[in-house]
């Protein structure tokens, strides 16, 4: 998580637009949300022009109290700033993120029969398997793009297994997400953003027509099928939990795989503790996790007034839970900016927590896995050929751009070292 060249936090907090996604381009963030959880550990955000204001917590047992109440918080009026702040979501009540009560639990438990560790046994082997084969494409070449080249290809591949799009469609999916969720740059417009989610969607839409007609064993034709006390899922409902899906699974994972490398990099000793077997590929991943936290906040509506600390949040208000700042919470994490492969305990809440605790945990985790024992089996050293390149989003803590050169590891005696 590199700071360097960064502007500290300003004197007045006030003053931050935590709206702005260039606010986390010039700011240091390790000095940013240490003044949070210090001076103002539940804030309240001022409003800015036609944005109104909303809550700012930063500290984790505040966040965790938070995500498990779900009686006085919803999620139902959005979950990210982007529509939180816009007064609700169109998806509100069939995308099971901004779905709560029954309707939740019964969608929820629908799609976890498709998502236990045991049926998704094959899936896991997959991913390892394809993400050796592209990590030794970029040994052998010795130089790549690590984003372009390998994590674009990763988890929109087990995605596209487990909802059966096709090869060719993948590609395309993987751009249309990035858009949705972030930018490039801000010279990239919300239009645009606005029409890749709608891109998505109507892509969904069309290959859950065609499974109505020719169902498979796919999670998508499962959906399609599938019947709740006798009344089948509406179409919304299905291509939007099929959006959600490739949305929170593809982009959050390609970002920490991207950060992962570069703390592997950035940090010799954890790198060789890893090499040397002295730490579990299990410690690393949650390591890499919480230091890589890509979805920096969720949010949720107050239903009722609820103090909070020293303040009180006032039914209607929106609350957002800043996860890449408790995840570094000194109170819960000891030298929380160290990176530390073999940290333990390590109860991050990378995948949110409660109710709403994400769905595709297993699976962000086999993914962050694989990268770390192909990497840690195949590769010798871990060369930034660059500056990554940032997104910018006041969501995604990730990247789009990773020059990186990668040496083998060597095998045996006649092996030539690729550089």
């Amino acid at each position: 998580m590199p700071v360097q060249e960064l502007a500290q936090a300003p004197d007045d907090l006030a003053a931050l637009d935590l709206t702005d996604p260039q606010t986390f381009l010039d700011t240091d963030p390790r000095d940013l949300w240490r003044r949070f959880r210090t001076e103002s550990p539940v804030h309240w955000h001022p409003a800015r022009g036609r944005t109104p204001g909303f809550w700012v917590v930063s500290k984790y047992a505040d966040a965790v109290d938070v995500y498990r109440d779900n009686k006085r918080f919803t999620s139902e009026q959005g979950t990210v700033l982007a529509t939180l702040l816009q007064g609700g979501d169109s998806a509100a009540g069939k995308m099971l993120a901004v779905t709560d009560g029954k309707r939740h639990r019964e969608i929820r438990n629908l799609m976890l029969k498709s998502f236990s560790p045991r049926v998704l046994e094959p899936v896991v082997a997959g991913v390892h398997r394809h993400t050796r084969e592209l990590l030794a494409q970029v040994v052998e070449s010795g130089e790549a793009d690590f984003v372009s080249e390998v994590v674009d290809h990763i988890p929109i591949h087990t995605m596209g297994e487990l909802l059966d799009i096709p090869v060719a469609d993948r590609a395309q999916l993987v751009a249309w997400n990035t858009m949705t969720l972030s930018r490039h740059s801000g010279e990239d417009s919300e239009f645009e953003s606005l029409m890749a989610r709608n891109e998505i969607l109507l892509y969904m839409a069309q290959l859950m027509a065609e499974r109505r007609r020719s169902p498979g064993d796919d999670v998508l034709s499962v959906l399609a099928a599938a019947t709740i006390d006798g009344e089948r899922l509406t179409e919304d409902e299905i291509v939007l939990n099929c959006y959600s899906l490739i949305l929170g699974g593809d982009e959050s994972t390609r970002m920490s795989l991207t950060g992962g490398l570069i703390a592997l990099a950035e940090n010799p000793e954890e790198w060789r503790r890893l090499k040397a077997g002295e730490v579990t590929s299990d410690s690393a991943t949650e390591e890499i996790l919480r230091w890589t936290t890509p979805a920096m906040h969720f949010g949720r509506r107050a239903l009722a007034d609820v103090p909070l600390r020293d303040r009180v949040i006032r039914a209607g208000d929106a609350v957002t839970l800043w996860n890449t700042s408790a995840n570094f919470d000194e109170e819960v994490f000891a030298d929380p900016y160290r990176f530390d492969v073999g940290r333990s305990p390590n109860k991050h809440v990378v995948f949110g927590h409660g109710p709403h605790f994400c769905l595709g945990a297993f699976l962000g985790r086999v993914h962050v896995n694989a990268m770390v024992e192909a990497v840690r089996d195949t590769v010798a050293d871990i060369t930034l050929r660059g500056p990554a390149t940032r997104l910018h989003s006041n969501f995604i803590h990730g990247y789009s751009g990773l020059p990186v050169a990668l040496r083998a590891e060597r095998t045996g005696p006649a092996d030539e070292e690729i550089r």
